[in-house]
């Protein structure tokens, strides 16, 4: 079978936020994250790869505006680190990467686009503590869509979207994929 075969087709099921809507989620979510941590300072924004990285640096340019001071935002790439990833393959070893932001005792928000089962985010904490000790890790997304399998939940969500196990929400950003929306879009076997 060709890999085109193997591949799910994909229908979109609606438009769940325009590019609009997702500014005005970001204000939101940026005037939360400063009220919750008192201001700015100590804190730093890290963005897990790919859509999590725009994420963080949206996010830390409305907060320095807000605060009228430089929020640090930083990258994780947690792909070596996920425990979901096929055994089949030889996995590489693992380099650590600089992160971009020093996050020993500082107030940590990673960002990430959707959160749903929870396996990205508890690799992005694994990866988080290899590289220094924060005080405290909070969570950001754009999309919450339940389905978890661990016992984490976001302390900031722009949106709460329940979807079936058959729907993929798909995040659009500018900066990686010229376009800007949130899609809900479902597999057609």
């Amino acid at each position: 079978m060709s890999e085109a075969q193997n591949k799910p087709t994909l229908r979109v099921k609606g438009r769940l936020m325009s590019a609009s809507e997702i500014e005005r989620t970001l204000v939101r979510l940026a005037h939360q994250i400063v009220e919750k941590s008192n201001g700015s300072e100590g804190l730093a924004l890290v963005g897990i790869k790919r859509r999590g990285v725009p994420l963080a640096e949206r996010l830390g340019k409305l907060i320095s505006g807000i605060e009228k001071h430089p929020v640090e935002t930083g990258m994780l790439d947690i792909q070596f680190y996920r425990d979901d990833l096929t055994t089949a393959d030889v996995r590489p070893v693992v380099t650590p990467g600089a992160i971009g932001v020093d996050i020993n005792g500082r107030d940590v928000v990673l960002c990430d686009d959707v959160l749903y089962t929870g396996r990205t985010v508890r690799a992005a904490l694994d990866a988080l503590f290899d590289h220094g000790r924060p005080r405290r890790v909070q969570l950001a997304v754009l999309i919450d869509r339940g389905h978890r399998e661990l016992p984490i939940e976001a302390t900031y969500v722009g949106k709460h979207v329940p979807t079936s196990s058959r729907e993929i929400i798909e995040v659009k950003f500018t900066e990686v994929d010229r376009d800007e929306q949130v899609l809900l879009v479902e597999r057609v076997d």
